[in-house]
């Protein structure tokens, strides 16, 4: 990752990106006052740099028909905490998983799951997640509803 420092044109960049990650170097540019050349090779340099990853679509979850959102608490066994990365492995070859954080505290790890419904995380709990050999004890918190969700850094 290279050094980088951010300065005020790349946060306005980076705001617009938030807002519509598509938009064009030319867009962009003439929105906060940048030729279309310059602006390009700022974006250039946030991804170089690591500061921007990819580009992504938010979708609406329940239009596409994944009706329950879990937010998951595990502990790990003893041995399981020795070796995190074997966790880390199994989780991320979950597709129903859409987060994974590894906490400090009482708790391990916390994933958020995304399922069509509740039977569908009863499979996902019983068929998988419980049958790690690494998972001690697991918690579940369906959520019933939503009132915020963004992915935008307060910039």
């Amino acid at each position: 990752m290279l050094d980088y420092q951010i300065d005020d044109i790349d946060r306005k960049i980076l705001r617009l990106l938030q807002d519509d990650a598509g938009m064009s170097a030319a867009a962009i540019g003439e929105q906060i006052g940048l030729s279309q050349s310059p602006c390009w090779r700022r974006i250039q340099k946030l991804r170089d740099s690591g500061v921007i990853r990819g580009q992504s679509i938010d979708f609406d979850h329940k239009k596409l028909g994944f009706n329950v959102m879990v937010f998951v608490q595990v502990r790990l066994t003893a041995q399981g905490r020795r070796n995190l990365r074997e966790f880390s492995e199994s989780i991320s070859s979950l597709p129903e998983v859409m987060e994974c954080h590894l906490l400090l505290g009482n708790v391990d790890f916390l994933l958020r799951v995304l399922v069509r419904d509740i039977e569908s995380y009863e499979h996902f709990y019983f068929e998988k997640l419980s049958k790690l050999p690494e998972v001690q004890e697991v918690t579940s918190n369906i959520v019933l509803s939503q009132f915020k969700h963004t992915a935008k850094i307060p910039l």
